[in-house]
Parts: structure tokens; C-alpha cells; sequence
């Protein structure tokens, strides 16, 4: 177990006599994925204070239940440890900023950020870019990208300063693509893992109901709305580049239903 691994190297060297551990497999023996990641994460917690990390690492590889199923149980495969924390600790700022909030008419024309969730990295990494003022300069001109048409020319300036694009910030970009689309269908937060995605549109409203539910179905099976107003789009997306692509390729679909709207509606 990754613990168990952490406390034999916590036993190596002491004060300031340095000490080597070395792990070592039988011959022919190779490792498993988990043995694998497990070994990663190894080489990542060097700090003091690493044991929450640890843990958080841990319960993510062994698994801790089905986060976004009926079920009370299953394995975190399906969103994560970390996803499951980060939509926790969104939902208890919510709350606590505004507990007695309905969404009324007086925040209709406030800005609003959608919230996107999908269990995997998106971020400049430091190896990618060093200078950290650099990075946050380039995350606030990402922050105001409205447009998915700015997005190609952002990319193109970062490979032609930066050199190759790192999947983490591939994934970014395209984050920020899912981002402009959920605004222009109203998709206040979007939660997707392995399994499919959830939907929750900005204070319950779309613009072409009649449109969503021709669109629910012709895909039955697959796409349900909920009693509490949320999309649930199933799919097999256990790779996390394939998720971006189907959930752009959903939300594509879903934008082009709300711009079919009657005028009536609108």
C-alpha cells in the first residue's frame, strides 16, 4: 500500500545521516498500474506536511465509493478523490456565502463563471513556464477569453513562445472552450466522469424547453433530465481526452438547440 511504502522510506536516514531504500521486484515480475502510480506519487511527496496528500493519493488509487451514482457504494474510479473534494468544498462556499439564495431577477445581468468539473489536470505547469508571474498573466487573459475564436489564437502565441503545448494546458484551453459554450447555452455547472455528465442549467431555465426534449428523446438511454431540473448524459468517457471531446461535442449540440428557440420563448 502506498502508507505502508511512505512509512518504510520515513525510516530511512535520520538526522544528518543521509540513507538510500530501494525497492526491488522478483525477476520477471512486472508492475501493476496501481504499483505504478503508487511509485509516482512517491516521488512527488518530498515535503514535510505531504500526509494529507498521501492520503487524498491513496484513497483516489484503492477507491472510496460511487461520488455521483444512486449507489452508496462503488469505487471512486468514477470521479476521484480530488474531484469529490473540490465539488465539496465549491457546494460549502456556496452555502456559506449564501444559504438563503433563490437565484432571484437582481443577478440576471451579473457576470457569472460556469463551473467546470472533470477529473483531470488542467494548469500551466511550472516546467512548462517557470516565471510565475508569467503564468498568472497568461491565466487572467485565459480567465477573459469569452469567445471560442480566441482561444485557437492563444494557443498559437503560447506554442510560438512556450513551445509544444503539455497535455495539462491542452486541457485548459479546451476547458476554457467548454466554458464559452456553456455560456452561450446557460449552463451554470457542469460535473463529468467516466460514466457520462450532469448538467445543471442557470436557475433551472433553458432557452428551447420543447428543443430538450426532443433532443432527451432521440436519445433514450443515454440522456435524462432529472426531477431537480439536471441533464444526465451517459456515456463511456474513462479517458479524460475523450471526455472533453464528447462533452464539447454535447454542449455543441445542446448550444445549437437553445439558438433554435422561437422567438416567443426567447
Amino acid at each position: 500500500g502506498l502508507a505502508q511504502l511512505y512509512q518504510l522510506r520515513g525510516r530511512i536516514g535520520r538526522s544528518k545521516q543521509r540513507g538510500y531504500c530501494y525497492l526491488t521486484l522478483p525477476p520477471n515480475q512486472t508492475l501493476t498500474v496501481a504499483a505504478a502510480r503508487r511509485l509516482e506519487v512517491m516521488q512527488t511527496l518530498d515535503n514535510l506536511g505531504a500526509g494529507f496528500s498521501l492520503a487524498s493519493h491513496d484513497l483516489d488509487i484503492r477507491g472510496a465509493g460511487n461520488l455521483l451514482g444512486e449507489e452508496q457504494s462503488g469505487h471512486v474510479k468514477e470521479v476521484g478523490i480530488e474531484l469529490y473534494q473540490q465539488m465539496l468544498q465549491e457546494t460549502v462556499a456556496t452555502l456559506q456565502a449564501d444559504p438563503d439564495s433563490t437565484g432571484d431577477s437582481a443577478e440576471e445581468g451579473a457576470e457569472w463563471s460556469p463551473q467546470i468539473t472533470l477529473g483531470t489536470p488542467v494548469l500551466i505547469p511550472e516546467a512548462y513556464i517557470a516565471d510565475l508571474g508569467v503564468r498568472m498573466g497568461l491565466y487572467r487573459r485565459l480567465a477573459a477569453i469569452k469567445a471560442e475564436e480566441e482561444i485557437d489564437g492563444f494557443a498559437a502565441e503560447m506554442i510560438d513562445r512556450f513551445g509544444a503545448l503539455p497535455p495539462e494546458v491542452e486541457n485548459l484551453l479546451r476547458i476554457v472552450e467548454i466554458k464559452a459554450l456553456c455560456r452561450r447555452t446557460g449552463v451554470e455547472r457542469v460535473d463529468a466522469g467516466p460514466k457520462g455528465a450532469t448538467l445543471s442549467f442557470r436557475q433551472d431555465r433553458f432557452a428551447n424547453p420543447a428543443g430538450l426534449v426532443e433532443f432527451i428523446g432521440a436519445n433514450v438511454g443515454t440522456a435524462k433530465l432529472r426531477p431537480d431540473h439536471k441533464l444526465v448524459y451517459q456515456r463511456d468517457w474513462f479517458e479524460p481526452q475523450a471526455r472533453i471531446t464528447g462533452l464539447r461535442h454535447m454542449l455543441k449540440k445542446i448550444a445549437e438547440i437553445a439558438a433554435a428557440a422561437p422567438i416567443a420563448a426567447q
